[in-house]
């Protein structure tokens, strides 16, 4: 038994069916399938999700489907060395006529930016397509020239029944816990545990077949309290990169939403004592700042970045106080989420229908041909108006009327829509 590989390695997704809760991308007709089913589909791209949510195995199944050379780095492990070599190998490829190579770099934001630069030529020549796989923001943690080359594919946290699904698959298929006779009864504690990490989740399902006791018809209960028992025996309490700091930042978060400073503070403590980056703490923070107290109070978001330039100027322990201040204001501050509802409607306003024309009066005038054309003609410049302000369409004629934003009811909000209304009132957008 200590000679197999893990569970997790185990039960690594055959096909595309088998990817639990990832059915935007790998569905019938997805771009991830699309990949699988024929490579000359394939392009430079960047795998963004929690751990354990599939990347790697997507890689995996790649590396066995594609008709061309696959390397596989870590970016915690490697350097530019190494990509340089298989940059140098890969123009042999080409220089050879042969197909451009695959280059899946795991964990691809521990490089730094003169390291992702490295990458840079190759992905914008074609020769190779680049694989990086993140559990961090690409919009920060990779370079704006290599982003730009690459398209994003977010992986998403499985649901409960998707995980639930794929415990009762596990045990019938995997041959190891399929002849001990396992017993789903209780799933709540694991499911809790894992946080939505297929990986975490499986290895906890094996440690529980493994140092459980049989039952007097030599069953093996997974239950909550035998899950409780093995997991906190065997496993540490906090893993700053694995999983946990998922499950603590959404506690700290949610505390801050709930206005709650003891709460936050308590959570951000309980971060930074079992060893998480500031600076991802200080991320959030931000996030918060924007999407739980907006408009209620703008000087949150202020704050929030000054927090994380004065974390990455002066460090711990230093920089706790700042945190702490940071996290008691967020907390304390009235909130509305606003801007994050306004932000909702517009994406999925633009995903059903973004094929509406710029009205020609809003339109850039560059030169005679198109004002000839009637680009921005008729169009009123504000600054030459009382208040600065005047009326007209800024939308396109078919949305005339759109209502995107909803002021919510707070003090900074209310003297905007009072300002808002007043400059409307008699020309309503419509």
């Amino acid at each position: 038994m200590s000679n197999l590989p893990p569970l997790a390695e185990r039960m690594r997704p055959e096909n595309p069916e088998d990817f639990v809760g990832q059915q935007h991308l790998f569905g019938s007709g997805k771009p991830l399938q699309s990949v699988l089913q024929d490579d000359n589909l394939l392009h430079s791209m960047i795998l963004w999700g929690p751990p354990g949510t599939g990347k790697t195995s997507f890689a995996h199944l790649l590396s066995k489907s594609a008709k061309r050379k696959f390397f596989a780095l870590s970016a915690s492990d490697t350097g530019i060395k190494s990509v340089r070599e298989i940059l140098e190998i890969a123009r042999d490829m080409i220089n050879t006529h042969q197909p451009s190579p695959i280059l899946f770099l795991d964990e691809i934001h521990r490089f730094s930016k003169s390291q992702q630069d490295s990458l840079l030529s190759g992905v914008e020549k074609g020769i190779i397509s680049l694989i990086g796989a993140t559990t961090e923001n690409p919009s920060f943690e990779i370079n704006k020239a290599l982003l730009s080359r690459c398209r994003v594919y977010r992986f998403e946290e499985p649901g409960k029944e998707d995980l639930i699904t794929l415990l009762e698959k596990v045990i019938k298929k995997d041959p190891q816990l399929s002849s001990q006779n396992l017993v789903l009864k209780e799933t709540d504690f694991i499911l809790r545990y894992s946080g939505g990490d297929i990986r975490r989740l499986l290895n906890a399902l094996e440690a529980v077949s493994q140092f459980s006791e049989k039952g007097e018809k030599g069953e093996i209960e997974i239950s909550n309290e035998n899950c409780m028992r093995v997991l906190q025996e065997h496993f540490p309490a906090y893993d700053k990169d694995g999983d946990q700091h998922y499950d603590l930042v959404s506690a700290m978060i949610k505390s801050i939403r709930g206005s709650d400073p003891d709460a936050a503070l308590y959570w951000m403590f309980r971060m930074l004592h079992g060893g998480e980056d500031p600076v991802f703490i200080c991320r959030r923070l931000i996030i918060s700042a924007s999407e739980d107290i907006g408009l209620a109070n703008p000087n949150a978001l202020l704050l929030a970045t000054s927090c994380l330039d004065a974390v990455r100027n002066i460090g711990i322990p230093e920089c706790e106080i700042t945190m702490s201040q940071c996290v008691i204001y967020l907390a304390s501050s009235p909130k509305s989420n606003s801007a994050y509802v306004a932000r909702n409607k517009a994406k999925k306003l633009v995903r059903e229908m973004n094929e509406h024309q710029v009205p020609l009066h809003l339109r850039n005038a560059t030169s005679k041909i198109v004002k000839d054309l009637g680009y921005g003609k008729d169009y009123l410049y504000p600054h030459n108006y009382k208040d600065h302000f005047v009326k007209q369409h800024y939308l396109p004629e078919q949305l005339k009327g759109l209502k995107l934003y909803e002021a919510a009811d707070n003090p900074t909000e209310s003297k905007m829509n009072e300002r808002l209304k007043k400059w409307w009132s008699n020309n309503p957008k419509k």
